[in-house]
């Protein structure tokens, strides 16, 4: 999840279970759900093996949440509580702090729980249920996006404290228009970092 294992590392079941003293079958059920999660794949007669990054990947996954994402928070928006915007004030707080110590695992856990605080109130279980699964998908991505440089940090940052204040001031278009944007800036950055990465590499 923190981003330390290159692609294609092999993932060995008994030498993962020695490693945390248990048995193979609830590493053999964590694997199958890091594979649910895009961070692994579970190649036959190989086993699993560290996923690699796919900008194909990105541009879907990016591209689903820009689409969905929106139309949530034009329901939730005007739903939202005193107390719902009191978690989205610490969020924030705590993201400040978490950015500029480089916590990067951090990063994604409040990445999403602003997300999921944002929409929690469309109701419409079946499409969160949806973009929950998209975030989870793209956490990692979001966690390298927000770690190429100051620049993404202090622009993710804004971002997220604009769409607040958005929500907070009744400005739903306008902060779904935001939301829209923010997404797919993250998903440009993260695919031209990894054409980079590969013309670098060459």
């Amino acid at each position: 999840m923190s981003g330390e294992l290159p692609e294609g590392v092999s993932l060995r079941q008994d030498a993962l279970a020695a490693e945390f003293g248990i048995s193979r079958i609830p590493v053999r059920e964590a694997l199958v759900q890091l594979e649910g999660e895009g961070l692994v794949k579970i190649v036959p007669h190989k086993g699993a093996v560290v996923s690699g990054l796919s900008i194909d990947e990105i541009n879907e996954l990016f591209m689903l949440r820009s689409l969905l994402e929106p139309v949530l928070l034009k329901k939730s928006a005007p739903r939202l509580t005193a107390e719902d915007y009191a978690e989205l004030d610490a969020i924030l707080a705590e993201y400040k702090v978490e950015l500029h110590a480089q916590h990067t695992t951090r990063w994604g856990e409040l990445n999403t729980r602003l997300h999921d605080v944002l929409l929690s109130r469309a109701g419409q279980p079946r499409t969160a249920a949806i973009v929950a699964t998209l975030l989870q998908q793209t956490d990692r991505y979001t966690r390298m996006q927000l770690s190429l440089s100051a620049d993404s940090i202090r622009q993710a940052q804004q971002e997220h404290e604009e769409l607040v204040r958005l929500c907070r001031d009744g400005d739903v278009r306008g902060a779904a228009a935001l939301l829209k944007r923010h997404i797919e800036h993250a998903s440009k950055d993260l695919e031209q970092f990894i054409m980079s990465q590969r013309r670098a590499s060459k």
